[in-house]
């Protein structure tokens, strides 16, 4: 943790230096190996959240359920901090985040209510649905290129990257696992409580940015968020704290 809180301080020193207020240089994926003491835990350090991934020792199915096979022993992070207005119900979402030599892998659980999701197009607007998403930049020198993955509760994806257009032949190479129904067009009212998988193959990363390919010490700038927008309890929800009074991942 020595050399954590080390790499914490040099980052915090950049961006004063650059005068950089990018979120993604506030928030961080650290990499670990399965033998580290600190696998899968998240930690505070200074003003954003540290989330220790512990390496996969098999290859993880996407159709394990939150806590089957691959999923054991990976500790989870909550999402819990709500931009904008308060919602009457509060939603309760966790990840899971691994990894091996050639994916990424992640696994989404949601307690919630109020669940609605329509759009079944790839790239067209999942977060106005009971959605989940993924912020992350695995371009250690460039952090503010960044990749959004956005997935709603039906498993229909969004994937844009900063500079270069994912094509959807590359996007429909996630394999995505989602508990719901691929259209919730009734909103379903009472709780329920779904699951959202998939994994992210590092090959078709690297064809849009400079991936630093996850091991152990190697950080990523990220964020987990949970959202939607078109049912009756709308609300914004992040993992590491977003500030501002407007909702909006995008800062």
């Amino acid at each position: 943790m020595a050399f954590l809180k080390l790499f914490t301080k040099t980052i915090i020193k950049l961006m004063k230096n650059l005068k950089i207020t990018s979120l993604f240089f506030l928030l961080t994926l650290f990499f670990v190996n399965a033998v580290n003491a600190q696998q899968g835990s998240a930690s505070n350090s200074s003003d954003f959240l540290v989330y220790n991934v512990k390496k996969s020792a098999k290859t993880v199915d996407v159709n394990d359920k939150w806590n089957e096979s691959g999923w054991k022993g990976i500790k989870s992070i909550k999402i819990r901090n709500y931009m904008g207005t308060i919602p009457a119900f509060k939603p309760k979402a966790d990840v899971k985040m691994t990894y091996d030599d050639d994916f990424i892998y992640v696994i989404y659980r949601v307690k919630d209510r109020y669940v609605k999701s329509i759009t079944e197009k790839i790239n067209g607007p999942v977060w106005r649905d009971s959605a989940v998403e993924f912020f992350f930049s695995p371009e250690a020198d460039n952090p503010v290129n960044y990749f959004n993955l956005e997935i709603n509760c039906g498993g229909t994806p969004l994937l844009h990257h900063k500079k270069n257009r994912p094509t959807v032949e590359d996007i429909q190479k996630i394999q995505i696992k989602a508990s719901l129904p691929k259209v919730v067009d009734t909103e379903i009212t009472e709780p329920v409580t779904w699951t959202m998988s998939f994994k992210i193959p590092l090959s078709m990363l690297e064809k849009y940015t400079n991936v630093v390919r996850p091991k152990p010490g190697v950080a990523w700038r990220a964020n987990f968020y949970k959202i939607a927008e078109i049912n009756s309890n709308p609300h914004y929800i992040t993992w590491n704290e977003v500030k501002n009074d407007k909702p909006q991942f995008h800062l």
